[in-house]
């Protein structure tokens, strides 16, 4: 649930960044923002064994890294939003997430065929 939540949250701060609305005065934000989101998505994909698209999100974690920033001009970072968005958007459709218990159901049990 997290993943998604941070998938569409990062979806709406490029889309706000692509379309000139002042999401920040600094890069800085839409970068952590887009970084958390991929990490999540990329553990996410690894889990579900969906190697592709957990591949696919190596570069856009690299791109928007915070941690050591890529100087790339104004038209270049508009590039790697678009990219962003896009993979995002992928990610949101191919992406299916298991709804897993809380607890573990009585119901699915396996009858023992031990003996007392």
């Amino acid at each position: 649930m997290l993943t998604k939540i941070m998938m569409w949250v990062s979806i709406v701060v490029v889309l706000l960044e692509l379309l000139g609305l002042p999401v920040t005065s600094e890069r800085i934000l839409v970068q952590i923002v887009v970084c958390a989101a991929g990490l999540l998505v990329f553990c996410h994909a690894v889990r579900a064994s969906q190697y592709l698209i957990a591949t696919g999100f190596l570069p856009i974690i690299v791109a928007f890294s915070p941690i050591s920033p890529i100087a790339v001009s104004g038209r270049a970072f508009l590039l790697l939003n678009w990219i962003g968005l896009a993979a995002f958007l992928v990610a949101s459709i191919t992406l299916k997430t298991e709804r897993t218990l809380s607890m573990p159901s009585i119901t699915n049990r396996v009858p023992r065929h031990e003996s007392l």
